[in-house]
């Protein structure tokens, strides 16, 4: 693949007044966007493409700052990951941290432990063993909805982190949900496309009837 077919690949779709020609051009025309930066919805093209691998001889202090403007852009949303197409950027890079206070007993239902501020680049996982969970989740580019979704409970992620170091780390838990989620947005997937739709429930009514522990009393009353 050339760099000008790279770079058309980034955005999904053609942003006024912008004319790229490098990776560096294109991460610098999104960070001169308001700060935070706007988190794209589902239906922008740029989240249903395979992102595109971060060279890696891209400029340091120039990814260091696209790095702090998404980790920004999480915290205010606020939310526990963001890959870089949800701020309209195909380029295959996401960032997590995951400091939320949950109830005691939700939290030890889904193994939902903090997760420190990570950066995933270029990064693939494989599923360990054969365990799955089914939970509740949501999407910053889905905004205002849930759904159930099964995910498998351990992955092993490859990746290399935010000084090109290469990574090899398994999670398990609420983090495994992360990385997976997280990951997929780079591969042009959304939660919607593994979710089980009967449970689709808006943030109100999440709250409302389905944040508890037990995922069983929504399959029964929802049918899922």
């Amino acid at each position: 693949m050339t760099e000008a077919d790279r770079v058309g690949r980034l955005f999904g779709r053609t942003l006024p007044g912008v004319d790229t020609t490098t990776i560096d051009d294109a991460i610098r025309a999104v960070l001169e966007q308001p700060k935070p930066l706007v988190i794209v919805q589902a239906g922008d093209p740029v989240l249903r493409r395979r992102a595109v691998d971060v060279p890696a001889d891209l400029d340091r202090g120039l990814f260091a700052e696209l790095l702090a403007a998404m980790r920004e852009a999480m915290l205010a949303a606020p939310g526990v990951g963001l890959a870089a197409p949800q701020i309209g950027l195909g380029l295959r890079v996401a960032v997590l941290e995951d400091s939320a206070v949950v109830p005691e007993e939700v939290a030890a239902a889904r193994d939902r432990r903090p997760l420190p501020y990570t950066v995933i680049v270029n990064p693939q996982y494989r599923q360990i063993g054969h365990d799955t969970a089914s939970w509740y989740e949501g999407c910053l580019s889905v905004a205002g909805w849930q759904a159930a979704t099964e995910r498998a409970v351990t992955v092993e992620l490859r990746c290399v982190d935010e000084d090109f170091a290469p990574v090899v780390e398994r999670f398990t838990g609420w983090q495994a949900r992360i990385v997976q989620h997280e990951t997929d947005h780079l591969d042009g997937i959304l939660y919607l496309d593994r979710a089980m739709l009967r449970s689709l429930a808006s943030n109100a009514a999440y709250s409302q009837w389905w944040a508890g522990a037990d995922l069983q009393v929504a399959r029964t009353e929802l049918g899922f």
